[in-house]
């Protein structure tokens, strides 16, 4: 099968759908408020509208890879496409937060479905690499921007009409799925032989979700007795799944992979940019609110600006990397993102430009990683498991991001916490252990002595950011280095003029 100007139509039509996944992460933004005073969700509930998406999402991520790599992996995305389609109608609809809650539930079941079937898809619409290098790279463009865009649509659908429609957009892009797919996409490629072992599904989304969720407590809530408990089951979970792959024939998760030192450290690159795209977004999504205190939809658009970089650099990358090799490029934007992190230490609690130059810079260089990792992940893919490989990519980035949110957030924490100054009167209780209580406080106290509050907890608070920051560089420059020493014999170039280029094989 060689590339057509109808593969690359067939790559638009599975770039779409995944624009609206990626956007459902964070289409919620902006409409707490209404859905609260609508549904009157308990804080609880509030808590798992935004957080159920992620959670369920992550854990059947693996699952639905092998599942696309039996049924046919257009088959099952048209049948995530008609899936999302109901619940986003469901969502919109909604009359109750239990109501909603399951229909982010289905929602997600249907992202599961569409996440590593396009990117499966992919990997069978182009055979050649360079032509495949190209669309993975506008393949992670779209799935970055989505992400970014979904606040900002959000903000702008809730200008005119109700919180439902930040639902209802998603319904007349996967209709147009529905119509595309069986004329654009290849059909036939799935492997009715292989099993879906029932027990590793579960044992799966038991270890991932748990493991996930408690990541992120620990960002939020710190070291706490509860999320080390659920933490320790997800982990021992994990650990009865890994033992179980071993000894089937048909395992939901190709553990023999991991013998292969490249794709092993594609994954390990893949999670730790992750790390470094989520738990910045968290970071500075909150200094541009609460530091600088711009409007929700002004911090939406202001943030748009490294994804017009993401853009660019997405498609490139994957060019750069046939002609200097994956672990330059690999490295290199890991690099690039570590200095991105340290720019943040010439930012203080009014410095709007050198936050966007530092998001750029970290933004630019972790997706050019993480898309030469999917290029080079998909690419050394049995075709007719490529679904359980694409699961596999996407499950490490969810993982990566929750530990960015986790490790990140913990440090600022601890560092505000350490650095705040407490003699200024207001400052204790919430508005000692965190800059969300102490806005809050501000506005209950008002006048001088609420800007001194806010004043105080901005300091701390950009003293715990460039700390966290610091952290962030250290570890991506150390794994930029073992990148570079261990991988450049391991990661050649696909390109067809490198001499030395390596085979995909079974």
């Amino acid at each position: 099968m060689t590339t057509t100007r109808s593969s690359w139509w067939g790559l638009l039509a599975l770039c779409l759908p995944m624009l609206i996944v990626s956007m459902d992460v964070s289409v919620l933004f902006f409409a707490v408020p209404d859905i609260a005073a609508d549904l009157r969700p308990s804080p609880a509930q509030q808590l798992w509208i935004f957080d159920v998406y992620g959670l369920v999402l992550a854990g059947l991520l693996l699952t639905m890879g092998a599942v696309a790599d039996r049924v046919g992996h257009r088959r099952l995305l048209v049948i995530g496409a008609m899936l999302f389609s109901g619940a986003s109608l469901l969502a919109a609809f909604s009359t109750s937060a239990e109501m909603l809650i399951g229909a982010r539930a289905i929602l997600a079941v249907g992202g599961a479905t569409l996440m590593p079937s396009t990117l499966a898809l992919i990997r069978h619409l182009f055979v050649d690499d360079a032509a495949r290098a190209t669309a993975i790279g506008a393949w992670s463009a779209v799935m970055a921007g989505g992400v970014a865009v979904g606040p900002i649509v959000s903000g702008l659908l809730l200008e005119h009409f109700w919180w439902g429609s930040v639902f209802l957009i998603n319904v007349p892009v996967m209709v147009a799925l529905l119509i595309a797919a069986p004329v654009l996409l290849p059909g036939g490629t799935g492997d009715r032989t292989r099993r879906i072992d029932v027990v590793s599904a579960a044992l799966a989304l038991g270890a991932i979700l748990p493991t996930v969720g408690a990541v992120k407590a620990l960002g939020t809530d710190g070291l706490t007795p509860t999320a080390l408990a659920v933490l320790t089951a997800g982990l021992a979970l994990g650990v009865v799944f890994v033992q179980r792959q071993l000894v089937l024939s048909h395992p939901l998760m190709e553990l023999r992979l991991f013998s292969d030192r490249r794709f092993a450290a594609s994954i390990a690159v893949n999670l730790m940019a992750m790390l470094g795209v989520v738990g910045n977004a968290v970071l500075v999504t909150q200094y541009l609110q609460s530091v600088l205190g711009y409007s929700p939809l002004t911090a939406a658009l202001w943030s748009l600006a490294p994804t017009v970089v993401v853009a660019v650099v997405a498609p490139t990358s994957t060019t750069v990397a046939a002609r200097f090799g994956r672990p330059a490029v690999m490295a290199g934007g890991l690099v690039v993102a570590a200095s991105g992190f340290l720019t943040t230490w010439g930012g203080g609690t009014s410095s709007l430009w050198v936050m966007l130059a530092a998001s750029t810079l970290i933004a630019g260089g972790l997706v050019a990683s993480a898309t030469v990792v999917a290029d080079h992940v998909v690419g050394v893919a049995p075709a007719d498991r490529a679904g359980a490989v694409a699961g596999m990519l996407e499950t490490s980035s969810e993982l990566g991001g929750a530990i960015g949110i986790a490790v990140l957030g913990t440090v600022l924490t601890a560092v505000y916490r350490a650095t705040v100054d407490t003699s200024v009167p207001g400052v204790t209780g919430p508005a000692a252990d965190g800059l969300g209580g102490a806005v809050a406080t501000a506005d209950r106290i008002g006048g001088d002595a609420g800007r001194a509050v806010l004043d105080a907890a901005r300091t701390a608070y950009v003293d715990g950011l460039h700390v966290a920051a610091t952290c962030a560089a250290v570890v991506l420059a150390t794994v930029a280095v073992i990148t570079w020493r261990t991988g450049c014999p391991s990661f050649e170039s696909t390109s067809p003029n490198n001499p030395r280029r390596e085979v995909a094989r079974d």
